[in-house]
This record gives C-alpha cells, structure tokens and sequence, in this order.
C-alpha cells in the first residue's frame, strides 16, 4: 500500500490532543522497519540517521517514550544510539527485557529456547530449506530469515507448517514477519507489553504506536482498545511493500523510516 498523508479523523482527535497536551502523551514505536530500514542482515541495523535526535528532543517534552520489539533490548539500544537519551524505554524480546536510564532487566529465557536452538540446523536442513537461510540468535528467540532467498517467499511458506510444530514441541510460538519466522516462548508480545507500559505510567492524555509488521498488531489493539475507553489514540504505519495488514488499520501512513521520522519532526516546536 503506498504511503497517504491523509489521516482518519480519530489519527486527526490524537494529534490535537497531543498538541494541546504533549506531557500527558504516551509514544510507542518499534524498531525494525519503523525507526531503522530493513536490511538484509539484521546485524546490520542501525536507526535511521535522524531518529536518536528526534527522539531525544521529544523525550522531554512528553510522558514517556518507549520502543517495543522483538530484538534484544541491549541490542536495540546499541544499534539505535538510544544511549544517554533521558526518558527513553526500551523493551526488547516483546517485553521481557527493560532498559532504562543504561539499567538492563533480562530474566533468564525458557528450557525450551535451548532445545530448539540445538535442533534448528538439523530441522532446517531435513525441510530442504534454500541454503540462504539464516537463523538469528536473540538469545530469548531465534529467527528464522528467508529474506536472502531467490524467492523469500515461497521458501518463508515451505517451513512455515515445520516451524508452528517444532516451536509447539518445545512451548515456543513463531511470530511471522517480513521474510522471518520467529520462534520464540509465549505469553508475551507488544501489545502486552506497551498496556502493561501505559498501566505503570498511568492514563495518558494520548497514544500513539508506529509500526511497520505482523508484530505490531498487537500493539495497534492496545492503541483501539484505549480509545474504546476514551484515550484518544493514533496509529501510525510506516508503509512498505512488503506488509500491508498495518497500512489497513493505520489512520496515517508514512514512507517508511524516513516517513516517521520526518513526522516526528513536525511535532517539534520550530527552534527544535
């Protein structure tokens, strides 16, 4: 779906709210896709050049920032250049790791996450999967890239049947995504993880998540079911190619990374 500037009246409600009370607002984002361009290799990710500075100029101004996903919350922190921005949460592995102010909370991950770190080769291998494959080790998940692949696709939806029964076998769900299946242990996932955020930080004056992927759906019903309750709510969708779902329920669609970060700049005071 191709980036709109037009937003939905409820996106418009959100923006005057955030306008006219940006210390009681309450901004989400996650960061592959959303504040960094996807690449090929997600070990080299890096936020967009603007977003660390934007960021931190807005972090002041409003009740609290915090980006959810799917990486390690050390790793988000480190490829983002969020370190030393004041106000700033992260939330890695869908929120079971914190970092605030330079502080990392990580629990220990599930037996389960071991069991399939050690079966992974072999299963992939037995599935005939391209050999452009890739797996990426988060620690608390492991990820399953086709992107690389001749035809992403095609091989994403050959193990997608192999991945559901051996993420079952172990206790572990797969998060589909652009080009990767992610195996990784339940009960968690960013929509739980940004309510849980707001519940602690207290009802805000507005909402509003950014994402580009299947993951950030949760989130979006975190934003729908505020706004049922009458806090005004804006999501936004950095739009690709590659993912339409989000772009469907958005009520502003931006041009990818570059798109959220210029719309984080308009809401900056002009000295800003």
């Amino acid at each position: 779906m191709q980036p709109s500037s037009r937003i939905t009246p409820e996106g418009e409600d959100a923006l005057a709210a955030l306008r006219a009370n940006p210390g009681g607002a309450v901004l989400g984002f996650d960061f592959d896709g959303t504040l960094a361009p996807i690449v090929d290799d997600p070990a080299a990710a890096r936020a967009h050049p603007r977003a660390a500075a934007v960021l931190a100029a807005l972090a002041p101004r409003v009740r609290a920032l915090v980006v959810v996903t799917g990486r390690p919350a050390k790793t988000a922190v480190e490829y983002g250049g969020f370190e030393g921005i004041d106000g700033l949460v992260v939330l890695g592995q869908y929120g079971a790791e914190r970092w605030e102010s330079g502080a990392l909370t990580s629990p220990e991950p599930p037996p389960g996450v071991a069991a399939v770190r050690a079966k992974l080769p072999r299963v992939l291998e037995s599935a005939g999967a391209p050999p452009e494959t890739f797996v990426e080790d988060k620690g608390r998940a492991l990820a399953v890239h086709t992107r690389r692949c001749a035809e992403p696709q095609v091989a994403l939806d050959r193990l997608r049947g192999i991945m559901d029964a051996l993420a079952e076998r172990h206790g572990l769900v797969v998060e589909p995504g652009r080009f990767v299946l992610e195996l990784r242990p339940p009960g968690m996932d960013k929509g739980v993880a940004l309510n849980t955020f707001v519940e602690e930080t207290g009802r805000p004056s507005m909402l509003m998540f950014a994402g580009d992927d299947l993951g950030d759906l949760t989130a979006y019903d975190t934003v729908d079911a505020l706004r049922a309750d009458g806090v005004p709510g804006l999501k936004l969708c950095s739009g690709s190619t590659e993912v339409t779902a989000l772009a469907e329920r958005a009520d502003l669609v931006v041009d990818g990374p570059d798109g959220v970060v210029a719309f984080l700049e308009t809401l900056l005071p002009p000295s800003s």
